[in-house]
Formats: C-alpha cells, sequence, structure tokens
C-alpha cells in the first residue's frame, strides 16, 4: 500500500474543492453531478498515477476500486443501495448517486458544503438546524430551463452576469456558456 498511499497523497495535493453545479428539483438541493466530479479528478489522477473502476454488482451493489497504475496496489469496496423506484431509470439513478459517493469517499474529495445528510433529514422528519445565507438559498441556473432562457434574455438587453448571479448560484462552466449563448 506504500505506492498507492502515496499516490493518494499526491492526489489530493492537486484536486480541487469542487463546487455543486446541479439541481435536485423535488429537494431543492444542490449537488455535484457524476460529469463535474469526474472532471475534476481525471488530471490529478493522471498526473498522480491512479486510475479507478466502478461497476454494478449483484442486485443493487456497486465495487469502486482505486488502483495504483505502476505497482497495481489496490483498494476496494462494495456497497448496496436499494433504488427508491424499481425500474430501469431508478436503478440508473441509484448507480449514478453510488459512483458520485463512492468516488468522494474513496478519494477523499471536497465537494464544497456537502450537505445532503442535513438535507435528507428534513424528510425523515428529523430536522437539523443549519444556518442559511443568500448562496445557499439561490436556486442553480441550468441550462435548457425557462430560468435560463430568461437570464439570456436579460444579458442580451443589457444586464450583467453579475445580476443574473444576484439572483442564481452560476457554476464556472454554465457561466461562460451562458455569456457565450447571450453573445450569439
Amino acid at each position: 500500500m506504500k505506492n498507492l498511499a502515496a499516490a493518494l497523497l499526491l492526489f489530493n495535493t492537486k484536486v480541487e474543492n469542487i463546487k455543486k453545479d446541479a439541481e435536485n428539483p423535488f429537494f431543492k438541493s444542490n449537488y455535484a453531478s457524476l460529469s463535474k466530479i469526474l472532471d475534476a479528478i481525471k488530471m490529478p489522477l493522471i498526473e498522480s498515477g491512479l486510475t479507478f473502476m466502478q461497476f454494478p454488482t449483484g442486485n443493487n451493489g456497486l465495487r469502486t476500486i482505486l488502483i495504483h497504475a505502476e505497482s497495481g496496489e489496490s483498494i476496494e469496496d462494495t456497497y448496496e443501495m436499494r433504488p427508491t423506484k424499481d425500474d430501469p431509470q431508478g436503478r440508473g439513478s441509484t448507480i449514478t448517486y453510488q459512483r458520485r459517493y463512492a468516488l468522494a469517499s474513496i478519494l477523499g474529495l471536497n465537494i464544497d458544503d456537502d450537505d445532503d445528510g442535513n438535507e435528507g433529514s428534513k424528510y425523515s422528519g428529523k430536522s437539523q438546524s443549519k444556518p442559511s445565507n443568500d448562496a445557499q438559498n439561490k436556486p442553480w441556473l441550468n441550462p435548457n430551463t425557462t430560468e435560463w432562457s430568461e437570464a439570456v434574455k436579460a444579458l442580451r438587453s443589457g444586464r450583467t452576469i453579475e445580476d443574473a448571479k444576484k439572483k442564481y448560484s452560476i457554476s464556472k462552466k454554465n457561466q461562460e456558456l451562458l455569456i457565450s449563448e447571450s453573445t450569439k
């Protein structure tokens, strides 16, 4: 495990805090999407000589293996999570959820203010108080939504990106996309 531990230490010096870039409208919560996580860890993993594999196992399991490429040293774990809706979409969503959290755990990722525990407890009747601030209360601005179209129109009519940020939380990628789309 010596080589794997050293590579993981190097990885953690290279990877940055991963910002939440997606919104779950059902629970009114924000999260870092799997694609955001994969984009953020790709180069730090390569530069550190690490890779990973993830695949479904059994009925509702996900196996995650972190591998040091040169030595072949690895760590792994498997866990199960039953989908709330047992159909292909429900199972797919569960696998994506498992992948995000397994990667965050095995790599020790810092994903913004991870509040899933607190948010989830609100819906189980065990509400925990959490300080609120304006940034947490702003909805995320995502493409292909009515809010997105309105923001594009506002920018085209002379409003600024700062005006949009006062109303919405906007990921860096979406901010660039919004500016680009509003100048077309």
